[in-house]
């Protein structure tokens, strides 16, 4: 496979920053950068709150903004889950054979029929398309549809992880959404569904496209033609109903919206029944899920469940492995997948549980030598405001990063400005085009970014960049980025 621009630089930035001795001292010259910096930061947004942290591979510090204030991270709280993937994580470039969806014929209600369960172990990437490839629900269908062609009950059993479907402070708007898909060891495409809309007659209702799990109430309208569609769907929390509502304008061709999942094990099994049926297997029971309640982590202490194991003659998946999803997290965002990941670092000495993942990852970011101070984090993904991390913190996590045997392959799952993922399009024409490997992350009046790039100089600098309070209908991204191409030419 051909490497990506910057990819050879972004291997060997890692592994040199890998060689950097931990301790933090100023530069001598650092003064000249830093008025250079807070100038461009002068013609910022005014209310917006700025937190910025640049040191080279000694860990000299270049450029300094109120580096120990903690700020809200937005996704750059990826960074700190999928560290600690790679940290605990075993066989994390192997096949996902443990995370792998199963399904077995267990005993049901009727003396000749058997239930069918189908048990999910935490993979985020289990596929119902139709070319799907690997990591495919149809291949347990296939296998269920060989050895009987009559069942009862289709069940969807989560109970790996605990029933905790969406972590402390995300956004209520955002529940329902593809940004807030819920949580579940049983998932199926992310946990997403699109709805279509196209303009009908003038003052009418758009025509729908609705995929048959849920169903929306349509109060939308088609608008005369000019302006943007303003259509918007709200969800009610725990159930199926969702409401369009807003204008679709005639000539605007066909808007789409997608929607989350709330309980997923339920919908894997809805959809897991209709490949039965579609295989000749008659479904004579309910389709249901199956999920384990949630227990209170003691004061000191952890809970301990063991799961539900899989039946005999399971037949289970083989998904490529984690280290693949680590670089979907990092490159393009993804916050159901993140979450699924610290859960999954909660079965390492735990429950599966979300505090479970958060007490492991606290331990590895103490062997790291991150002060606790630095960070508090409420989920694996960044959609949480609860979250928060300095700068000093972030480029502590990096630097520890860069010296771990396998931090060169964690830098390469974070996207490359101008090449790839959520910086694809961003510091494109500039010297840091292909040159910066960084991860992103907007929220509320929250944007970040933190990572590695060579300035002119030749020195390679690792920097975390925050900043929050961001006036609505303003961006702060247009000067984070100047001043990262300030420190570059400049350095």
């Amino acid at each position: 496979m051909a490497l990506p621009a910057g990819f050879k630089r972004i291997l060997w930035l890692a592994s040199a920053l890998g060689m950097a001795a931990p301790a933090l001292a100023n530069a001598p010259d650092s003064t000249t950068i830093q008025s250079r910096v807070e100038a461009v930061l002068g013609e910022a947004p005014k209310a917006a709150r700025f937190g910025l942290l640049v040191v080279d591979e000694a860990g000299t510090v270049l450029v300094a903004v109120n580096p120990d204030q903690r700020f809200i991270p937005a996704s750059n709280t990826k960074m700190f889950t999928t560290a600690a993937a790679y940290a605990l994580l075993p066989n994390i470039n192997q096949p996902d054979r443990a995370g792998g969806a199963r399904a077995w014929l267990q005993s049901g209600k009727g003396i000749s029929v058997s239930d069918v369960v189908l048990m999910g172990m935490g993979d985020a990437r289990m596929s119902s398309a139709p070319g799907c490839l690997n990591d495919c629900l149809a291949a347990l269908a296939d296998a269920v549809a060989a050895k009987s062609k009559l069942v009862g009950d289709v069940i969807g059993d989560d109970s790996r992880f605990s029933d905790q479907r969406w972590s402390p402070g995300m956004s209520w708007n955002n529940l329902g959404s593809d940004d807030a898909t819920a949580a579940s060891a049983l998932s199926l495409d992310s946990n997403e569904l699109v709805v279509r809309a196209i303009p009908g007659a003038l003052g009418q209702a758009p025509k729908l496209e609705v995929p048959s799990y849920v169903t929306v109430i349509n109060q939308a309208t088609t608008s005369a033609a000019g302006g943007k569609p303003t259509l918007m769907l709200e969800h009610t929390l725990n159930s199926r109903e969702f409401r369009l509502y807003g204008n679709l304008p005639l000539g605007a061709g066909a808007w789409s919206g997608r929607i989350g999942v709330d309980d997923p094990a339920h919908f894997t099994a809805w959809t897991f029944a209709n490949m039965l049926a579609a295989r000749g297997v008659k479904v004579t029971g309910e389709v249901r899920a199956r999920h384990r309640p949630y227990l209170p982590v003691p004061a000191g202490g952890s809970v301990t469940i063991a799961p539900l194991t899989p039946g005999a003659g399971s037949i289970a998946l083989s998904p490529a492995p984690l280290a693949e999803d680590v670089a979907i997290i990092n490159k393009i965002s993804q916050n159901l997948h993140a979450e699924l990941l610290l859960r999954r670092i909660g079965l390492v000495a735990g429950s599966g549980s979300l505090e479970d993942g958060l007490a492991a990852e606290r331990a590895v970011f103490d062997r790291a030598g991150i002060a606790r101070e630095g960070y508090d984090f409420s989920d694996g993904s960044g959609m949480s405001t609860y979250n928060r991390v300095s700068p000093r913190a972030a480029v502590a996590l990096l630097r520890w990063i860069a010296s771990q045997p396998w931090g060169p392959a964690w830098y390469t799952s974070l996207p490359i400005a101008g090449v790839d993922g959520t910086l694809q399009h961003r510091f494109v024409s500039t010297q840091l085009a292909g040159n910066l490997a960084a991860k992103t992350g907007t929220l509320n009046a929250t944007n970040a970014i933190s990572g590695t790039f060579r300035a002119a100089s030749g020195r390679n600098l690792t920097f975390a960049f925050f900043a929050n309070d961001v006036p609505d209908g303003q961006s702060a991204m247009p000067a984070m980025e100047a001043v990262l191409g300030t420190v570059a030419a400049g350095d």
